[in-house]
């Protein structure tokens, strides 16, 4: 059976078709490149490069053409049909899946982002023994996902895994680690102090700027941190105890077999040591048997989930 997924990120569509056993038969990524204008012709645009995408894949694959299609996006499908939660703006709000079956002419399955990348490395990748899995994205933002037994769970109102948008613990946010760090950061989903404003990329940026008086990208904190630069080694144990702590909640809840971590920020090969030292007093167990792996099917783990969606 082949299977066909697109993944829609913020800069770029990707479209995959494979085959029964997961050989790629065709693979391409286009350019998003979103016209500075208004949020209608936003969406409008993107609409046009998924149209595109499965032109091209229709043209290189004939027999894809009335295929059904999963399709990862930046955010969430409402029980009413229309997105919600999504960084991409010009996408909330508007009947994705509808418009898109309508102009695909072809069934269409919608899931977050962080879900298919879940469900992809559970069934292809770094977990792909395990019947529990917690996958994570530390990138520009920070989702999350479950899959149990090879299978999303994405619960009643489509947002199971979204760890990213709760509140940083008080606990950490009063933390003496915190010393010179200005909390209340506001998250684009309009709370403060959300998971995501401390630990994605640019919340680690905002951390290193807050004691050095200078931004810098996250990768540059961890070269520095490397470096033994101070400033940039504090920012990092922060980082590394944050996460831990994070990370110790939804384990008390889920208690997974294994979490996987993907973005960026899950090349710094500092966390899978870290991390599994520091979460063990937040863990109501005393034996701890969960797993912290880094991910296998490097950016394109999206788009093999997303064509999983359909099986």
């Amino acid at each position: 059976m082949m299977r066909v997924g697109v993944d829609l990120g913020g800069t770029k569509v990707e479209g995959v078709v494979i085959d029964a056993a997961d050989n790629v038969l065709w693979r391409e990524r286009v350019l998003l490149d979103l016209p500075d204008a208004d949020l209608v012709q936003q969406y409008e645009h993107t609409l046009q490069r998924i149209e595109h995408l499965l032109a091209l894949m229709v043209q290189a694959q004939p027999e894809t053409i009335n295929m059904p299609v999963g399709i990862g996006t930046p955010g969430a499908e409402t029980a009413q049909g229309v997105m919600k939660n999504c960084n991409s703006v010009c996408l909330n709000g508007q009947p994705l899946g509808k418009d898109l079956q309508q102009r695909l002419q072809r069934p269409v399955r919608l899931a977050n982002d962080a879900n298919c990348f879940t469900l992809a490395e559970a069934r292809m990748g770094a977990a792909r023994e395990a019947r529990h899995v917690f996958g994570v994205i530390l990138g520009t933002g920070v989702g999350g996902g479950l899959v149990i037994g090879e299978q999303l769970h994405v619960g009643v109102n489509g947002i199971a895994g979204e760890w990213g948008h709760n509140s940083l613990p008080a606990t950490l946010l009063n933390a003496d680690s915190m010393r010179g760090q200005k909390t209340n950061r506001p998250c684009y989903c309009g709370r403060v102090d959300c998971v995501e404003t401390w630990l994605s990329g640019p919340g680690l940026s905002e951390s290193y700027a807050s004691l050095a008086g200078q931004t810098v990208p996250a990768e540059e904190v961890v070269k520095r941190a490397g470096a033994g630069e101070a400033q940039a080694v504090q920012v990092m144990e922060l980082y590394y105890e944050q996460l831990a702590h994070c990370l110790a909640q939804v384990i008390n809840v889920f208690d997974p077999e294994v979490v996987v971590l993907g973005g960026g920020l899950s090349k710094i090969t500092a966390l899978y040591e870290e991390v599994p030292r520091r979460w063990q007093s937040g863990i109501f167990s005393n034996t701890i048997n969960t797993q912290l792996r880094q991910a296998t099917l490097g950016d394109s783990a999206g788009v093999f989930g997303a064509a999983w969606l359909w099986e």
